[in-house]
């Protein structure tokens, strides 16, 4: 039997793109000659130069492997044993990492529901209590995503009030950057000035999802915010022997705009895909299609006609968010052509009109 053929560009994820060209020849550029190992090299050193211009001079850096990996390592650090962690519910690291902070990190999550995917002074509280008490796991770092899993942004606003009302409490804030990009992008602000200059402590700046093949950091942004990152990453088998390939990848990101470059175009993409479900629903051609949530950065979330989304995908590849509610979320990224976007919007017409 043959299978149905999928259109090329997915919109499940921004991590079924392929590798930028001017990162793979980063990578390529950094395939000379021998260099020391585990991060002693001289282009993890430009490296901690780069992040150094976005962050801070005081900021120390730590390349790892990926997502999951930068947020247990990350959050262990700013951790002791007894230590938890407060976070939305939709966040990656409660529902996409396979209990890897519980199983991996032995870290307690407090986890709030939240109608957006961010949260707030009000909702931290409903879990920051009980310092003190021997029978609960303390909670000592809340963690925000940037921007978040159901595509939301906060403004520097919103995480400076949170970053203050954590530290009233003796807490720490941490940052999961995996679309810091698209943060930085969408808010047209430079990444310090919603991570140092608001009172994050330490963030993971993301590079896989905008055009690396495997590539992102923790960033400790404030001094004591975080211990023995040097061992840990090692334990949780984050450290690359051959790092100056890591590295690569991030400054070729980083230390000019390709971040950005890349981050706008996927933003501006989900802009186009927004905007042309729209005025197709305004026209009428398309039905039955709502959005559950604003579209900020780069990714679209919306309903379907039941059986709708089944007969999408026999073109394009996306998930299921709710399938319960008929929500689904679509992806783009720095490759993503307005070609997909209307190809796309066709398909969603023709399986509503079924």
């Amino acid at each position: 039997m043959t299978s149905t053929p999928v259109h090329a560009r997915g919109f499940a994820s921004d991590n079924y793109s392929g590798i930028h060209p001017e990162v793979l020849a980063a990578i390529t550029a950094a395939n000379v000659d021998h260099e020391p190992a585990y991060g002693a090299d001289s282009v993890t050193e430009r490296l901690r130069g780069v992040f150094a211009g976005h962050f801070g001079k005081r900021v120390e850096v730590f390349p790892v492997f990926n997502g999951t990996g930068a947020n247990v390592t990350a959050l262990q650090s700013m951790l002791p044993r007894w230590g938890a962690v407060i976070a939305a519910s939709t966040a990656h690291v409660n529902s996409d990492e396979g209990g890897a902070p519980e199983k991996v990190g032995g870290i307690k999550l407090l986890t709030i529901p939240t109608p957006d995917g961010k949260l707030t002074p009000e909702l931290i509280d409903t879990e920051a209590w009980g310092w003190g008490d021997e029978h609960r796991a303390q909670p000592l770092v809340v963690a925000i995503t940037q921007s978040s899993e159901l595509g939301t942004l906060y403004s520097p606003a919103e995480i400076r009030a949170i970053a203050d009302h954590v530290h009233e409490r003796g807490m720490l804030l941490y940052m999961d950057g995996a679309r810091i990009s698209n943060a930085a992008a969408a808010l047209d602000l430079p990444l310090h000035a919603f991570t140092t200059d608001v009172g994050v402590d330490v963030v993971s700046v993301g590079g896989t999802k905008n055009g690396a093949l495997a590539a992102e950091a923790i960033v400790v942004l404030t001094d004591s915010a975080s211990v023995g990152l040097h061992y840990l990453r090692k334990m949780n088998m984050q450290l690359a022997s051959k790092m100056r390939f890591v590295s690569a990848q991030l400054i070729a990101l980083y230390e000019a705009d390709l971040f950005l470059r890349n981050a706008r175009h996927a933003n501006a993409m989900a802009a186009r895909l927004r905007r042309g479900l729209e005025e197709a629903i305004a026209a009428g051609s398309i039905r039955g299609v709502g959005f559950t949530q604003q579209t900020q950065a780069n990714g679209i979330f919306a309903t379907l006609p039941a059986g709708a989304a089944d007969r999408v995908r026999e073109s394009f590849r996306f998930y299921d968010w709710d399938a319960s509610v008929g929500e689904v979320r679509w992806v783009c990224s720095f490759d993503t052509t307005e070609s997909d976007i209307d190809t796309l919007i066709e398909a969603i017409a023709r399986a509503t009109n079924a």
